[in-house]
């Protein structure tokens, strides 16, 4: 054993207890005051760092192995040597250590660009220092922690829960009630309290336990301003109850807020604040608890449930397990777990790892189209892709790199060759043209359909029997008569009746006679507006316009009500034939061909199945949706908009595809929604991604 010299360790360093290993060993805390980190070292660590003072590595390593049962190796005091170096913790007063220091100081600064872009998403702003502050305060809020404090939550919350479950249709429909430029203000003022409230409760509780508060301030995640607290000296409490009371402390003084908000809200009248006061106890807490509770991310959840399970940088190792089930899932290394853990908590670390990389990949997408959408557009995109490169791509280019390092490790084996062919597999899956049909949705519906309404305002003198299902072509569906169309039929009757024996009479009359052709165009006038109120009259006899089924009428006529002009009564429909009207996309237009055959499937399956062809397809796309139930306002599936005249407007360009020669033939009296699927020209999964990413681009630039 060569008997090298120890570099000094920096004499500022604090060796701290910690709470004990999952295995039973104890734990220890390095603390770097100057950095104010905390670094949590294994037993045999901390057993080479305590006899650190003796200088030199077969001194180290001999008393290491005389005074307790660890048989420390040189490669153990390496790895320990190499972690001092790492962080800093080495007194080194020599020209060549101040050299490393100054090279390590200038390869971790980085340039303006460059800390902008590692640093406009998050960055914390400290505003001030709160130690003395809760020094002073801290004996007002002691009673918060005690038995009877605690009790008398625990009733009041019962209690609040019970009244406000007596009016749960009330407080289930308060919040419309308030929308007011009050209630924004007080949601205003009451939010940012709250905030406040679940910082002190952090910084509260870490101070009963002797931990000393630095800084309080504000941090800035995506542009939006989140209080926070540095906590950071919870790392030498040796109790992890302490610890886990440190982490849920924000999210308890919160609870306790939303009982008090509960309280004032069956307290208060209404009005805003009132308003104010429900959304603080609900929707604005249940907010809160997801995003601090949640262990996916570097919040409150994470350090709770990390301190829950005793395992200390849960992300990273869980990371580290994760990574390493994938490697031998796929090329069967048959390398060694990170570190000795049982079956139990190796699956759980591995299930936790993935869980995690699925929710932060959808955090960091939905991060991506938010600086999009932030910015003006060419910063938009110039941020979108910095963050998909950044957070989404590098991490699989880092593994990826991993891969090509350990490529000689990578034999031949039954994982590998199952890897292989799955990649075959995939490929194939993006390549090969396979999607050889276009689904649609559609709607089912008669060959033919019309509404009867009324003409006019009037009284219904007649209306088909209630029985009344099938009618034939010119059968009576309804007769109205008009009052005051009759009088005057009657009065142009009479008029014209005088008309016609003045013209008759004026050759035997000189007064007559002398008036000219005017008898006569008095009575064609007379006449014709006669034959126009009796045309209207016959308007007002309503008869079927082809042979079909009532599939709908109105159930408050009969004869001798009066009903409105434009008043539906009946809905006709032929139901002896069928059509399918369907919507197809831009994109999905040129692959389709009239003849093709398609295959309607309700959304309603006991109807069964519909088989079609393409009878005719639309060269312009529809300026607005026909069957409403299509329409998103309505569940349906095409996004749309209303317009001024409640028209459904489509958001994207659709144009119709109608079927024919359905088979069956019958049709439902209601319309059916469902999808069609449209025998089209074969194309590639991989090519419909290019032509849809290459769409988007063209459409984002305004090119």
């Amino acid at each position: 054993m060569v008997n090298l010299a120890l570099p000094p360790l920096r004499e500022e360093l604090d060796l701290l207890p910690a709470p004990t290993a999952p295995d039973g060993s104890p734990g220890w805390t390095l603390h770097d005051p100057a950095n104010n980190r905390y670094y949590l070292l294994a037993w045999p660590a901390f057993e080479i760092l305590s006899r650190w003072h003796l200088g030199s590595v077969a001194a180290v390593l001999e008393a290491v192995r005389r005074e307790t049962t660890l048989d420390a190796t040189e490669t153990d005091l390496a790895e320990v040597t190499t972690f001092l170096q790492r962080n800093f913790l080495l007194d080194l007063p020599s020209a060549a250590g101040t050299d490393y220091l100054v090279a390590a100081a200038r390869a971790r600064k980085l340039g303006g660009a460059t800390w902008l872009l590692h640093n406009y998403l998050f960055f914390r702003v400290p505003l001030f220092r709160p130690q003395r502050f809760l020094d002073a305060t801290a004996p007002l809020v002691g009673w918060i922690y005690t038995k009877v404090f605690l009790l008398v939550a625990l009733v009041a919350a019962a209690l609040g829960l019970y009244l406000a479950s007596r009016q749960w249709d009330l407080f289930a429909h308060a919040f419309t009630a308030y929308r007011g430029g009050e209630a924004i203000f007080a949601l205003w003022c009451i939010i940012p309290l709250a905030k406040v409230i679940h910082e002190f409760g952090h910084a509260f509780t870490a101070h009963r336990y002797g931990c000393r508060i630095p800084a309080m301030g504000v941090a800035f995640v995506v542009m939006t301003p989140m209080l926070f607290t540095d906590t950071n000296e919870v790392w030498k409490l040796t109790s992890r109850r302490q610890r886990l009371a440190v982490g849920a402390a924000g999210v308890l003084a919160e609870l306790i807020l939303a009982l008090a908000a509960l309280w004032a809200w069956l307290l208060l009248p209404d009005g805003p604040w009132r308003g104010a006061a429900l959304m603080l106890a609900t929707t604005t807490l249940l907010m809160t608890i997801a995003l601090n509770a949640s262990p996916f991310m570097r919040f409150d959840g994470y350090f709770f449930l990390s301190d829950l399970l005793g395992i200390p940088n849960l992300h990273a190792r869980s990371f580290a397990f994760g990574r390493w089930w994938l490697r031998e899932r796929l090329f069967g290394l048959k390398a060694p777990p990170p570190e000795p853990a049982s079956r139990g908590r190796r699956r759980f670390l591995i299930g936790f790892a993935y869980a995690v990389w699925a929710y932060r990949f959808s955090v960091f997408i939905g991060i991506a189209l938010l600086v999009y959408h932030y910015f003006f557009k060419a910063l938009g995109i110039f941020l979108f892709g910095i963050e998909i490169g950044w957070f989404v791509l590098l991490p699989f280019y880092r593994e990826g790199a991993d891969w090509w390092k350990m490529r000689d490790r990578i034999t031949l084996n039954f994982a590998l060759f199952t890897t292989l062919l799955l990649v075959a597999g995939f490929i194939a899956f993006l390549v090969v043209p396979w999607q050889g049909d276009v689904a649609a949705p559609g709607v089912l519906l008669p060959a033919r359909e019309q509404q009867v309404s009324a003409p006019r305002g009037g009284m219904l003198l007649q209306t088909a029997d209630d029985g009344t299902a099938k009618v034939r072509r010119g059968e009576l569906l309804a007769k109205l008569q008009v009052p005051e169309l009759e009088a005057q039929i009657k009065k142009a009757g009479t008029s014209a009746a005088i008309s016609a024996w003045q013209a008759n009479r004026q050759s035997f009359d000189p007064q007559l006679l002398s008036q000219g052709m005017v008898p006569q165009r008095r009575y064609e006038v007379d006449r014709s507006e006669q034959a126009g109120l009796e045309g209207e009259r016959n308007r007002l006899t309503l008869r079927a316009p082809f042979d079909g089924t009532i599939v709908a009428r109105n159930d408050e006529i009969g004869p001798g009500v009066w009903v409105s002009a434009k008043e539906p009564l009946y809905l006709l429909a032929d139901t002896a034939a069928n059509r399918i009207d369907s919507y197809v996309g831009e994109r999905d237009l040129k692959r389709l061909q009239p003849g093709a055959r398609a295959r309607f499937l309700p959304d309603a399956s006991e109807f069964g199945p519909v088989s079609c062809t393409v009878a005719d397809i639309d060269r312009v796309n529809v300026p607005e949706i026909d069957d409403p139930m299509l329409a998103s306002s309505s569940g349906g599936p095409l996004p749309t908009r209303p317009d001024a005249r409640g028209a459904q407007i489509p958001q994207t360009p659709v144009f119709r595809v109608r079927l024919d020669n359905c088979a069956p033939h019958t049709v439902p009296l209601v319309p059916l929604r469902g999808v069609v699927h449209i025998e089209a020209q074969k194309q590639s999964l991989l090519g419909e991604i290019t032509r849809n990413a290459a769409a988007l681009l063209v459409r984002e630039s305004n090119l």
